[in-house]
């Protein structure tokens, strides 16, 4: 029995005999290796792939730096850190910084490149010990990479070379690069980032799992719904039974019929940066040669007073994909009150989660009415094995629907753009001819 369930009878898609063969055939492409961007296929096979002693190893790595720092600093941008976030966040108590030192902590840096952030980061660390995760395949990229020589700088300030070398992890290239390089000067122990595996796919790989073991999460049970979920909708899975190739078809199908904006939503704000997760995912894979479905994300109900009234009542040009969480770790129930000025008294002795779920339901038939077709994922629960299911099914989903569009999903030459006007005005050597053009433009 599948670890999610998928609702798409509220999406007002009737999946002919056709548009389920053509997902079917952009399924086959994933493991024919036969579709464009064949070579970044590796997460396809990469839960099954992931040994007993491979966990073993980034769970007692994991331990060490956690028995060293109070703080571990995990330094990536992009897939090297909305994966490990997203899940990190989920699994985490909402209020543990109310709640004093309940072990070590796991902070993020490198994902921009505010001053003030970054201050604060070193101010808040000032008084406690600290180690240091950094992500990169290539030691280059600008965002992580000022950033690690910021955190570095302190470490070894505090801890000199010998130390920082007990207390920094690289997770980088197998073989090249300036991080491989300087790991490998410098004593770090080192995981390797599958060459086969882009980032925003990379969440399974030590790049994820590292930084969850250390935030100290199941990292096992997350790879066991993984599994799963890899079985589930392997090639070989019937369309019918197969809820990526399902969830692919039908959002295609919207956007052919003129849907152009998808939005994520949850009625748990531990999802939120499940959220951000699946926006890179989609937006990075599908957003190029002028197609592709705006990817979205909303949480509810605080969206609801905001946001809300456009996905009711605003273009037409948008539907939903609910993430819905069948059961609650906790229950909290509405006590009656005497007075009943608020009126609350009919929902005196119920769950806070049943008052959810109404409004959940409520607001999926009121947005259909409205125009918005709303497709539905259920997870059991807010846990590593459902969330380990979860990532897995929008990662086949994602290179599925990228085949149907017509797109390498596993590219993004968009992003250099950016980076190449950047680096023009920040005079980086070897750019002197753009810097003098794009300066001549600010003026």
């Amino acid at each position: 029995m599948a670890v999610l369930k998928l609702d798409i009878s509220k999406s007002g898609v009737t999946l002919t005999p056709a548009m389920k063969s053509r997902a079917s055939e952009a399924l086959s492409l994933l493991y024919s290796k036969q579709g464009a961007g064949n070579d970044f296929l590796g997460w396809v096979h990469l839960p099954s792939s992931i040994t007993a002693e491979e966990i073993a190893r980034i769970e007692a790595t994991a331990q060490h730096l956690r028995a060293c720092a109070e703080v571990i600093v995990c330094i990536g941008i992009g897939g090297s850190y909305l994966g490990a976030r997203a899940v990190a966040e989920a699994m985490s108590d909402s209020f543990a910084f109310l709640q004093g030192n309940k072990g070590p902590k796991v902070v993020f840096a490198g994902q921009n490149l505010s001053e003030d952030y970054t201050y604060e980061l070193l101010d808040a660390v000032r008084e406690k010990s600290l180690a240091a995760i950094v992500i990169s395949k290539s030691g280059t990229t600008t965002e992580p990479a000022v950033a690690f020589r910021i955190i570095k700088a302190e470490i070894e300030k505090r801890y000199g070379k010998q130390g920082a070398a007990e207390r920094i992890v690289a997770i980088t290239d197998r073989a090249r690069g300036a991080l491989k390089t300087l790991a490998t000067n410098e004593g770090y122990p080192t995981f390797v980032i599958p060459d086969d595996v882009g980032g925003r796919f990379s969440v399974l790989t030590p790049v994820g799992l590292l930084p969850l073991a250390a935030a100290g999460v199941d990292i096992a049970s997350l790879v066991r719904g993984a599994q799963e979920m890899e079985k589930d909708t392997d090639e070989s899975v019937p369309f019918d039974e197969n809820l990526s190739a399902q969830y692919a078809a039908v959002r295609y199908a919207l956007y052919e019929s003129g849907k152009k904006i998808e939005i994520l939503g949850s009625y748990e704000p531990k999802l939120q940066y499940i959220n951000e997760w699946w926006k890179q995912l989609y937006g990075e894979s599908e957003g190029k040669d002028g197609k592709g479905l705006f990817p979205a994300s909303v949480t509810l109900t605080a969206d609801l007073h905001s946001m809300g009234q456009y996905v009711q009542e605003g273009e037409r040009t948008m539907f939903e994909t609910i993430l819905s969480v069948a059961s609650s770790k906790h229950e909290v129930r509405i006590e009656p009150d005497a007075e009943n000025l608020d009126g609350l008294n009919y929902l005196a002795g119920k769950r806070l989660s049943e008052v959810n779920r109404m409004a959940e339901l409520g607001v999926q038939l009121a947005h259909v009415d409205g125009g918005v077709p709303n497709i539905r994922v259920e997870m059991p629960a807010i846990d590593e094995h459902s969330l380990g299911a979860l990532l897995y099914f929008f990662e086949k989903a994602c290179g599925i629907s990228g085949y149907l569009l017509g797109v390498n999903p596993f590219n993004q030459p968009g992003v250099e753009a950016y980076k190449k006007n950047m680096f023009a005005l920040l005079e980086k050597p070897g750019y002197e001819a753009e810097s003098k053009a794009i300066k001549a433009r600010l003026k």
